[in-house]
């Protein structure tokens, strides 16, 4: 049994570009239908995330009409409170990756207010990027891609090609025109090559030991992708 880092926002609202702030946190599908697959294959999950505060789910994430019906959703709902590891995260700060086979972070809005500046998280992604270990990044995650910068203050990340939440998406979501700025854009200019499937469907892009998704959708078969590589 292998050890699975999941890096989590600790942030529970978004900051507009008006200056407003939107509820938010992690988003529950991402963070369960990975968690699913990996203890179903054996593995441990701990949960990291800034100064190790409790994380809080995105809210909207627990609808049915994201969740392709009420069932699935109260599914959803349940399963996330046999998450227990999300009650008692260890400080992001004092994370040792040895300690760690595999680097998973869901998205949610979250992470574009507090892991996308973060350094000690993008230390963490250089390092876990470097080791050659399974690094799993899905929908809003990819934020946190952009902490990550090397002493030449280029990002670590230029070159490779992801998977991430697209601008069409966030239109078709309706908070666009209020971001103060779009993922696929920030990725682009920091280097990163966005690779954009179909608005909602599952797509799953992977770069040597980087594996990404677009959305929520994506999680499950992300979650299989990095399930091979730990063999």
């Amino acid at each position: 049994m292998s050890k699975i880092l999941f890096v989590v926002t600790g942030a529970d609202t978004w900051t507009l570009a008006d200056g407003a702030t939107h509820p938010t946190g992690f988003w529950a599908e991402e963070a369960v239908a990975p968690y699913e697959a990996f203890r179903a294959a054996g593995h441990e999950v701990v949960v990291a995330t800034p100064g190790g505060v409790e994380p809080t789910v995105d809210r909207a994430s627990l609808a049915a009409e994201v969740n392709g019906g009420q069932e699935n959703a109260d599914r959803i709902t349940k399963a996330l409170e046999s998450f227990t590891e999300l009650r008692r995260p260890v400080r992001l700060e004092d994370v040792r990756l040895d300690d760690y086979a595999a680097v998973f972070y869901p998205g949610g809005h979250g992470p574009m207010e507090d892991l996308a500046v973060n350094a000690d998280s993008g230390r963490l992604l250089a390092r876990a990027l470097e080791s050659g270990r399974p690094l799993g990044v899905v929908c809003h995650g990819p934020a946190a891609l952009l902490a990550a910068v090397g002493a030449d203050c280029t990002n670590v990340f230029a070159g490779y090609e992801v998977a991430a939440f697209t601008n069409a998406e966030e239109i078709q979501g309706g908070l666009a025109d209020r971001a103060k700025w779009l993922l696929q854009d920030r990725l682009t200019e920091a280097g990163v090559t966005v690779r954009a499937g179909e608005p909602w469907a599952p797509h799953v892009v992977t770069d040597r030991n980087l594996v990404t998704g677009q959305n929520p959708a994506s999680s499950a078969p992300l979650a299989q992708e990095l399930l091979k590589r730990l063999g």
